[in-house]
């Protein structure tokens, strides 16, 4: 790995932790120092997963919106490891989902006007990391706080091979099992 390469994993990575801490130090003080049952508070949410996933699946469609940590801490609801893990593979699964549909829709929508000024918009500043980066940076938006989907669809939108891209966007499953383990270790702190 060359240099900049590194620095550019490095720099978003270290963006990744900062933000998981942010939450997660969040999260232990409001659990520490917030005389509020949270468990008990979001009941009605926990009891209910089909508008948690669809909110989630939502979100990860439309960049990453909501950050999946968050859908991770819902996770630990049951306060049993095997549910929690079910409930983070669930959660990889639907955001490497939500990258191959943003994929698709780089690729398919890649000559309409709208998409050439969305992408000139949104994704200007990501463009040149494609170029410079290749697929390197599927795998640093897989593994980073970059937008996951947005990435994929620029990538998909420069005719990317899709089953090049399907085996690079597996490492999203990285950052999930990695945050998640975090998440847990800190919840039972």
């Amino acid at each position: 790995m060359n240099r900049e390469k590194l620095i550019f994993l490095s720099s978003n990575l270290a963006k990744g932790f900062l933000w998981l801490a942010v939450l997660i130090g969040g999260f232990f003080l409001f659990k520490k120092y917030v005389a509020i049952d949270y468990l008990e508070w979001l009941k009605p949410v926990y009891e209910r997963p089909l508008l948690v996933y669809t909110i989630y699946s939502l979100s990860e469609l439309l960049f990453g919106l909501v950050p999946p940590e968050i859908f991770m801490m819902w996770g630990l609801g049951s306060g049993m490891l095997t549910s929690y893990i079910l409930v983070v593979i669930v959660l990889a699964t639907i955001s490497y989902g939500a990258g191959f549909i943003g994929f698709l829709i780089g690729r398919y929508l890649e000559n309409t006007h709208f998409f050439k000024i969305f992408k000139r918009r949104i994704f200007g500043k990501y463009e040149k990391s494609l170029f410079d980066f290749g697929a390197f940076i599927i795998i640093v938006a897989a593994l980073t706080p970059l937008p996951f989907s947005g990435v994929s669809m620029l990538v998909g939108s420069v005719d990317f091979p899709p089953k090049k891209y399907l085996i690079f966007a597996l490492s999203r499953f990285l950052r999930f099992f990695a945050y998640s383990y975090i998440i847990w270790a800190v919840n039972m702190f």
